[in-house]
């Protein structure tokens, strides 16, 4: 139970920084392709942020040497590729449906939240199985 809570803190932290890169991303450029521009950067600076975090303090995981942190880095960003998705599916899928910003958010909130759920396992089982 203790595991879930600071996995579910951990995972809100993540999701805050993800949205708060895209608010920013939408502030410095808000041309055509403002949103598709503010998501990939959401995406980068949240899986950079959850992977850190991950390691550290949900699987407690030292990696041998910077070599073996960019391969395991790799295999953590391998093991997103659905679970990205998941969160882009919601998040576009509310900016078609609502076409507000807000609720655009709201979607990648969800997203994020069912794919952070899905990621834990997938992570566990796969990424950071010697821990």
């Amino acid at each position: 139970m203790k595991l879930a809570l600071l996995y579910g803190w951990l995972a809100a932290i993540a999701i805050a920084i993800n949205i708060l890169s895209q608010e920013i991303a939408v502030l410095l450029y808000r041309g055509p392709l403002a949103v598709l521009f503010s998501v990939l950067v959401g995406t980068g600076v949240g899986l950079l942020v959850k992977y850190l975090l991950d390691k550290r303090y949900i699987f407690r995981y030292s990696t041998r040497h910077i070599g073996h942190d960019a391969q395991l880095f790799m295999l953590y960003s391998l093991m997103g590729v659905a679970t990205t998705a998941i969160f882009w599916g919601f998040e576009f899928g509310f900016q078609w449906l609502f076409d507000n910003r807000l609720m655009r958010y709201l979607g990648g909130v969800l997203g994020l939240a069912l794919g952070y759920w899905i990621k834990y396992h997938l992570d566990r089982r796969f990424v950071f199985k010697a821990a």
